[in-house]
């Protein structure tokens, strides 16, 4: 078995993929938030000055769901096969509000009436709404495993994915978005908004704590396969740990006004959380409520060595690039929002 740095190569593409679908949460999940609490704001200033607030950025962070999908079918081809299969409607649902999310900021200011901007700003925050919740349930089903037959075809029904755990994960992200996009509109506003706003980020924030809170006791209770890796090295509760005092530094952080390390505190405690659920499912891609023998791992569904080999240098190559050009847009266009005639 090929290896880089005496990590074979199955596990890097486990690393990257993983790395690539937290930095698509973290980038693109404020811009989602900034949707979810969209409708919070009553006037039609407030509203642009939020749009504009993602305006230069939100298109390029979705390249990171794109580069996501990429390597999950170059590096794990039959994961993406039955991920697919299983949440397809979810995933219809998925692409469906992010054309109408698109569209929703490009269309509403092609026109004065208020009836149509209206109807876009509704758009708007409904679909980035639907995308937060989607990508929990998703979440949500993954982490606790769905219906997959000896042959790693799904074999459950449509609705299996709206399961109480699933539809919780769901809700959760949903606040954790709205808290991200919250922080990150309060950071780029200023005045009256400014003040509206860091309401809604103590909202938001209170919100995601009782959220975050139900999920943990349901998973501690009901999943027990979650806290696996943990029992068998204990020096990883230093991750759960952490996670804890990145919220409780966001709180923190929010009470003395200082929304950029709030912000970063966010981050973390979403790379935390994806790393705690990669840590417990590794070696696992996906699991089988059927048993552990159906169980879809990174060796059983991984494409050839040949294969990894080669995509390994196409991503240590791609990635930096558009990592430095997500930099290089965040520097340009960073500052409170000004508008004018070519704003949104």
């Amino acid at each position: 078995m090929a290896t880089l740095f005496g990590i074979d190569y199955q596990t890097w593409w486990f690393l990257l993929i993983g790395a690539v679908f937290t930095g698509y949460i973290i980038l693109d999940g404020f811009d989602l938030g900034a949707g979810i609490v969209h409708l919070f704001f009553v006037k039609e200033e407030s509203r642009r000055v939020a749009l504009n607030a993602i305006g230069p950025v939100w298109d390029g962070n979705e390249v990171w769901i794109v580069i996501g999908g990429g390597a999950l079918f170059a590096g794990f081809p039959e994961v993406y096969a039955s991920l697919l299969s299983a949440f397809y409607i979810p995933f219809m649902l998925f692409l469906m509000g992010i054309v109408f999310r698109a569209i929703s900021i490009e269309f509403r200011s092609k026109e004065p009436m208020l009836w149509w901007r209206r109807m876009w700003d509704i758009s708007y925050c409904c679909s980035s709404t639907l995308i937060a919740f989607l990508l929990g349930v998703i979440l949500g089903n993954v982490t606790q495993g769905i219906n997959l037959g000896p042959d790693h075809v799904f074999r459950g029904n449509f609705t299996e994915f709206l399961n109480p755990y699933a539809i919780l994960t769901g809700i959760t992200t949903v606040a954790l978005l709205m808290m991200h996009g919250a922080i990150y509109l309060v950071m780029k506003t200023e005045n009256r908004l400014y003040t509206k706003l860091t309401i809604i980020v103590k909202n938001a924030t209170i919100f995601f704590v009782i959220m975050i809170l139900l999920t943990s006791f349901y998973t501690l209770l009901y999943l027990p396969h979650m806290a696996t890796a943990i029992r068998r090295y204990p020096q990883l509760f230093i991750v759960p740990v952490m996670m804890v005092l990145a919220i409780a530094n966001i709180t923190r952080q929010i009470t003395k006004r200082k929304y950029l390390f709030a912000f970063i505190s966010s981050a973390v405690t979403i790379s935390l959380l994806m790393v705690l659920v990669a840590m417990e499912l590794y070696p696992n891609m996906l699991i089988s409520t059927q048993g552990a023998a159906n169980n879809l791992t990174i060796y059983n569904a991984s494409s050839s060595q040949k294969t990894l080999g080669i995509m390994l240098t196409v991503a240590a190559i791609g990635v930096p690039l558009v990592v430095a050009y997500t930099t290089f847009v965040f520097m340009t266009f960073k500052g409170k929002v000004e508008l004018d005639e070519m704003s949104y």
